[in-house]
């Protein structure tokens, strides 16, 4: 019954986005309900975008108990880094389908806790994400792919730069699973077209 009144519910969704066609049919008093064939067709569409696969099983490997270390190069790509220490929890939530990152460190001097959502989109076919920390009121997205071997990510964003005011400042971010102990998270500034800039780098090691 509840798979039923899902289904039900997801067609209305459906007749919904349609729009005008939809509305047109109903006028001329042609619309006509969905056959056993076709609520079958759209039941198997709608659990294969809400069901988690291989892409989820990429980042499940990154669940656990991680030290970090961020090196940040606020003076730019020449100069020493900041470096600070910290801590993150990572793991599966929403049966499988996210990974949630709760992560708590240093910035500038300050305390810094950050909360972040990734995932895979069986439906646009890439990753995407979310980013949300108390050194902003901003939250960030990204979204991206991965190389043959799911092994490094690679995220394309803009963000927004509250020093120069700029609202849509072109940003990469690369995840490196080097292996199920350790991996890495660097952005770079895309500002430049000529060159990519290294503005960050987090290295997670597993606790033991």
């Amino acid at each position: 019954m509840k798979q039923r009144l899902s289904l039900c519910l997801f067609i209305a969704a459906v007749a919904f986005l349609a729009g005008a066609p939809v509305s047109a049919q109903e006028k001329a008093g042609k619309q006509q309900p969905p056959t056993q064939a076709q609520e079958d067709e759209m039941m198997k569409r709608w659990q294969a975008a809400m069901t988690p696969g291989a892409p989820h099983k990429v980042l499940e490997t990154m669940a656990g108990e991680w030290n970090s270390e961020t090196r940040v190069w606020m003076a730019g790509p020449d100069a020493p880094p900041a470096v600070t220490k910290g801590s993150s929890t990572m793991k599966t939530v929403i049966g499988g389908r996210f990974l949630q990152h709760d992560m708590t460190g240093e910035m500038m001097g300050m305390p810094m806790h950050g909360l972040g959502l990734t995932g895979y989109d069986n439906v646009q076919k890439k990753y995407v994400g979310i980013w949300v920390d108390n050194m902003s009121t901003a939250i960030y997205t990204l979204e991206g792919n991965a190389n043959a071997d799911n092994t490094v990510l690679t995220f394309a964003s803009t963000l927004p730069d509250e020093i120069t005011g700029e609202m849509t400042k072109p940003v990469k971010y690369v995840m490196h699973i080097v292996n199920k102990n350790k991996h890495t998270f660097t952005m770079y500034n895309m500002a430049d077209k000529t060159k990519e800039a290294k503005v960050m780098e987090v290295v997670y090691e597993r606790k033991k």
